[in-house]
């Protein structure tokens, strides 16, 4: 087995003689066959190939199975987009009148997706702690839930998952264990090394790396015995009308889980990522294993600086020496480090985080995280400007949070740009 590193670079595209070296872009909505039969045998999924770009196209499968590679799953599937692989995961085993659990610190949009939306389609989701005890977690859990879903590092707030003890909790009830493992990714930690079940990204940020192109995925381990749940799952289970009573789990075996998510919840929502988008991907991916860990120095770098300047409040990156998280760290992420994403307070509150952001020069104010070029996102201001200094509070978002995602240029530039900024206020 190559490893991570090669992978990154050639895995998914074994070109053959006279073929392109790089992965060329399969520009096409639709693709010829010679006879009716061939084309019936697909759509009654009974051969395996391609004929329209909305279920499966060429380009996206060499940039899944790259993915499913790197994180030692069995099968992918690309989506339009991060949320759309968040949506997807859990629709894929749930339906109206089902129940799941998630952790409380997760991305903001996912939480208004899950207790929202998914709420209108008649699915119910409970918020745990999960830094709380497995006593807890586990009261949650009702006869009706389907999945365990939680960030690897979760977005904004930067804590870390235990994944090996969210995996046995959600083993002993049944069900999958999902993880978004967008800023960890596969070069830093491999969630089903740990237990988990189902693993997704949004692409967007650190596998594109450059944001050029929104896009996310998801992977299945192959691991989760559905069959062993037959009564809880049946929609893997038990014969699907829609294709003449075929059943997942008895066609496909181990790829059940992304057969039927592609086969079924990609044929009738269509939320599939363009060929330009995953050939873009395929280059981000390429250099993901040299980047990763320079995010990571940096934001090693930085998290010190900071923490040693008298105008900052405090500094939260599970990569630093009495983090609440460092032990995990050690333990779940390549060196110790989770990503090059922190958080940080200026002295003053909201409004010296903000005058700190205007100062910035080279660190620029976006809403997008996770590529190449530092940026930096107040919450309170942006995201969440609609909350109180009280209800940001409630959400776990300080007023004077301050989102870094430390890039890959020279750190030295990194920090005089922090310098001269906290300098003016």
């Amino acid at each position: 087995m190559a490893k991570i590193e090669t992978t990154c670079v050639q895995g998914g595209w074994e070109p053959k003689k006279g073929e392109p070296r790089v992965v060329p872009i399969y520009q096409s909505t639709t693709f010829k066959y010679d006879t009716s039969a061939q084309m019936a045998d697909l759509f009654d999924l009974k051969a395996e190939g391609y004929f329209y770009t909305r279920l499966q196209n060429p380009t996206n499968d060499v940039v899944a199975k790259k993915i499913a590679a790197l994180e030692g799953g069995v099968a992918a599937m690309l989506t339009s987009s991060g949320q759309a692989a968040s949506f997807y995961s859990i629709f894929n085993i749930c339906e109206a009148g089902d129940h799941f659990i998630s952790t409380a610190a997760i991305y903001g949009g996912t939480f208004n997706l899950f207790e929202v939306t998914m709420r209108k389609l008649g699915i119910e989701v409970t918020f745990v702690d999960q830094d709380a005890s497995d006593e807890e977690i586990e009261k949650a859990f009702r006869p009706n839930t389907k999945a365990f879903f939680g960030e690897t590092i979760a977005n904004p707030a930067g804590s870390v998952l235990d994944i090996e003890r969210m995996a046995k909790i959600a083993h002993k009830h049944g069900v999958p264990l999902i993880i978004d493992n967008t800023f960890a990714t596969p070069v830093n930690c491999r969630p089903f090394e740990f237990g988990a079940d189902i693993v997704t990204h949004s692409t967007t940020k650190y596998m594109d790396g450059h944001a050029c192109a929104v896009g996310g995925v998801i992977v299945d381990s192959g691991n989760f015995d559905w069959e062993a749940y037959h009564d809880k799952f049946k929609g893997l289970t038990e014969p699907d009308p829609s294709y003449h009573g075929l059943a997942y789990t008895k066609a496909f075996g181990k790829g059940a889980y992304i057969t039927k998510a592609t086969a079924q919840l990609m044929r009738d929502l269509g939320s599939i990522q363009s060929p330009q988008n995953a050939f873009l991907l395929n280059i981000g991916l390429e250099t993901l294993h040299l980047r990763v860990p320079r995010h990571c120095e940096n934001a090693l770098a930085v998290a010190k600086y900071l923490q040693n300047h008298p105008k900052v409040a405090w500094v939260d990156y599970a990569g630093l020496e009495g983090n609440k998280y460092y032990e995990l760290s050690k333990k779940q992420f390549t060196n110790g480090l989770p990503c090059g994403v922190l958080t940080f307070g200026v002295k003053g509150g909201r409004d010296k985080s903000i005058q700190f952001m205007d100062s910035l020069k080279m660190i620029c104010i976006v809403t997008h995280v996770a590529d190449a070029r530092s940026c930096v996102l107040h919450p309170a201001s942006h995201t969440h400007r609609q909350l109180s200094d009280e209800q940001l509070l409630e959400a776990g978002i300080r007023p004077d949070l301050i989102r870094f995602s430390v890039g890959i240029e020279n750190v030295e530039d990194i920090i005089a740009d922090l310098e001269q900024a906290l300098s003016q206020i």
